[in-house]
């Protein structure tokens, strides 16, 4: 618990709160209460719907998602950051999308684990707070707990959530990362933000695999990112050709939402693509062997999928690319994979060339 005087002046805390950010490279810092109830509801429907798939942890922990302060007693308020993580102009990542050779990575893990960035950025800001006014109680949270992160970063004043359901800054667009510090100490809260979505239902009709099945509805099981990362086994075939080349997550949303020409480019070194992931031929990725992909994906939220599940996303990717004697011989390469799921969509993907050139 804060040891603070009962005289601070919790403004003034939070003007240098919003400067300490700016410091530690957030673009932003706003301040929310922990009453969720409206997003504890959306939640529970949400549940119930199943459309969290596989994602039993979604579930797991009651309440304590909905409800700072039975994940952390003594909770008032939550410091909630973002940061821009966009590396590079998005139309270069557009021009990726459905390429005949090249593999599409969503951007937010082109560079390091924005986790472990974000995280230790947080606990700075932290340290700073006790060296002003001594111990308080606090715990840093990056999409690493149940934590339900974009209604409280909406609550917080740091946008409004899409219909795509990302969080929308008026003037960022939605290239940024979240970051929480639950607190207990009393600071003034923000106004949260409208929503500004309007008419537009662009994400919506851009999904690939129509998984924003109504505005602000999305069913994960239906979702690229869910069938590439969350996913751990076989992905249903009705989505494989929809997939085209996205091995790791998906960007469609986000790419053409209209609130994104406001984006601005990140200047974190951090989030620079690393092993040219930006701009690499499928097949070059399939050659990695489990001790390559392990190298290489060092320090990247990549690792957390596994070698087997990076090489069923490049199969289905490379069924959907040109055929190619060099896309072919690949494929037939891992026909013997110690992996049935692999194998299974190797197989796949050899078939999809078969029928084309049949």
């Amino acid at each position: 618990m804060s040891t603070s005087s009962p005289k601070t002046d919790w403004i003034a805390l939070k003007t240098r709160l919003c400067d300490w950010a700016a410091e530690l490279g957030f673009q932003q810092l706003g301040v929310s209460d922990v009453n969720l109830e409206s997003a504890e509801r959306q939640l529970n429907e949400w549940l119930r719907s199943k459309f969290h798939g596989e994602m039993a942890y979604m579930e797991r922990h009651g309440a304590k998602r909905s409800r700072p302060a039975l994940l952390v007693p003594g909770t008032v308020r939550v410091l909630s950051v973002r940061m821009d993580y966009l590396p590079e102009d998005a139309e270069k990542a557009k021009a990726l999308l459905d390429h005949p050779q090249k593999a599409y990575v969503s951007r937010y893990a082109l560079g390091r684990d924005y986790h472990k960035v974000l995280r230790k950025r947080l606990a700075q800001l932290a340290a700073r707070i006790e060296d002003e006014i001594g111990d308080f109680g606090y715990r840093v949270f990056v999409d690493s707990a149940p934590v339900l992160e974009k209604p409280v970063a909406e609550k917080a004043g740091l946008g409004w959530i899409g219909k795509h359901t990302n969080l929308i800054h008026r003037d960022a667009g939605s290239w940024f990362f979240l970051g929480e510090l639950y607190t207990d100490l009393p600071l003034p809260v923000d106004e949260p933000e409208s929503s500004h979505c309007g008419s537009c239902r662009t994400c919506i009709d851009v999904c690939p695999t129509d998984a924003i099945v109504a505005p602000y509805k999305l069913d994960a099981r239906r979702c690229i990112s869910y069938l590439t990362i969350e996913l751990k086994g076989a992905i249903p075939e009705r989505y494989r050709k929809l997939i085209g080349n996205r091995v790791y997550g998906c960007d469609d949303c986000q790419l053409f939402c209209p609130w994104n020409k406001f984006a601005s480019l990140t200047d974190e070194g951090d989030f620079a693509p690393r092993q040219q992931l930006d701009n690499s031929d499928m097949t070059m990725l399939f050659r990695w062997d489990e001790k390559t992909f392990l190298a290489r994906t060092a320090g990247s939220a990549i690792r957390r999928i596994g070698y087997e599940q990076w090489l069923r996303n490049i199969a289905v990717g490379l069924g959907n690319a040109e055929s190619t004697a060099e896309v072919i011989t690949a494929l037939k390469e891992k026909l013997t994979h110690d992996s049935a799921l692999v194998r299974e969509h190797v197989e796949w993907a050899l078939k999809q060339h078969a029928a084309r050139q049949a």
